[in-house]
């Protein structure tokens, strides 16, 4: 335990009562209450995330943008100031070396003449993803590593806006989902708000820098006091994501993945000026994938793991499990996988293989949770 990384938040965690756990390096908050109460309060109230251990990348230079085109997926060239786009980094075989989140910043941090983007990676990824944008750094540009002095929460619910709104002068009902502005909150000058997230329920991120990270933490608590505002952590990130259909690094895509069987086509920009592997990925398409993730209801009580082998109603071995959790909010159990084609259909009958045991499941449309339902 000793040799893992601290958030400037971790004192607070341990203080809170939280479950600590190693995650990414980091001695990092699994549980504060319970899951279900932490999923609970992000779905219907606001719950607060400690995600300090996500790596972040400045890319900054006359040609930014064209570094960012040639090792991302989607289409950075459409981003306006302010904007962020979700993409995916492709490596040399189609697989994907990480996700991540593409912002266009404000040119008055610039000279003349450049751009500048901010790159959110995954924290197991950091070293990875800086030594595969490095190599592919023929530009005039510069990549400047800024993970360890950023502290960034994730203020997640319907009610994120109503406590937020109380520490800033900035408008945050006018920023767009995908959007960010900076500015003022809590008295910390320069705070990037963005209205990204991971849980599906509306919300905001906010980064800062390491040192007014407890402030922040602590002005939002208070505000939020009236509507019972809580902590949540990262069991309670995993099943909320899940809900969604959102992939995960390590467990639904990884470097063997492909964007397209990910069913991440919607950011693989095939058209778009030249990227890691776009030619693999052209004629992947086009010759039709074999395999695609899915999203399946269990109709059992046992929850499916990753790993679990898939099979065909008769037996045959059809895919794999990706993730799987029992849903909170729909009270049964959930997961994805990749199957073979001709299996990826909704209504799909499938099998999970939990030890000496078949459970029967049902292909679904994703995301399995909607606001509404």
């Amino acid at each position: 335990m000793d040799m893992l990384k601290h958030t400037p938040l971790t004192d607070i965690h341990e203080s809170l009562g939280a479950k600590m756990a190693p995650f990414a390096g980091y001695l990092m908050p699994i549980s504060y209450s319970s899951i279900r109460e932490e999923h609970d309060a992000v779905r219907n109230g606001v719950g607060v995330f400690d995600v300090t251990h996500m790596g972040e990348f400045i890319v900054k230079g006359k040609q930014a943008l064209d570094l960012v085109q040639a090792v991302t997926s989607n289409d950075a060239s459409a981003l306006a100031i302010g904007q962020a786009q979700y993409s995916c980094l492709p490596n040399e075989t189609g697989g994907i070396v990480d996700d991540l989140l593409v912002y266009r910043l404000p040119e008055d941090m610039c000279a003349e003449g450049e751009q500048a983007f901010l790159l959110v990676v995954n924290a197991s990824n950091l070293e990875k993803d800086w030594n595969w944008i490095s190599r592919h750094n023929t530009f005039d540009t510069r990549l400047i590593n800024i993970s360890e002095e950023t502290g960034l929460i994730a203020v997640q619910g319907p009610k994120a806006i109503e406590v937020l709104q109380q520490l800033t002068d900035v408008d945050l009902s006018a920023i767009a989902y995908y959007h960010f502005k900076k500015g003022k909150i809590a008295g910390i000058d320069n705070v990037l708000i963005s209205a990204t997230g991971y849980t599906g329920s509306g919300g905001f991120e906010l980064y800062t820098e390491n040192e007014h990270l407890p402030v922040l933490w602590d002005a939002v608590f208070k505000a939020g006091k009236s509507v019972n505002i809580q902590p949540a952590g990262l069991g309670a990130r995993d099943t909320l994501r899940l809900e969604m259909g959102f992939c995960l690094y390590g467990n639904d895509i990884n470097d063997n993945t492909s964007p397209l069987e990910a069913g991440l086509g919607w950011i693989t920009k095939l058209k778009k000026s030249p990227f890691t592997s776009q030619d693999l990925l052209i004629r992947q398409k086009e010759a039709g994938l074999t395999r695609k993730l899915v999203g399946f209801k269990v109709e059992d009580r046992r929850v499916p793991r990753h790993d679990y082998i898939i099979e065909s109603p008769e037996g045959e071995e059809i895919g794999v499990v990706t993730s799987g959790t029992q849903s909170p909010s729909l009270d049964i159990p959930i997961g994805m996988g990749y199957v073979t084609m001709p299996y990826s259909s909704k209504g799909s009958r499938i099998m999970i293989v939990a030890g000496t045991k078949r459970l029967q499941a049902e292909v679904c449309g994703l995301p399995f949770y909607q606001k509404n339902a």
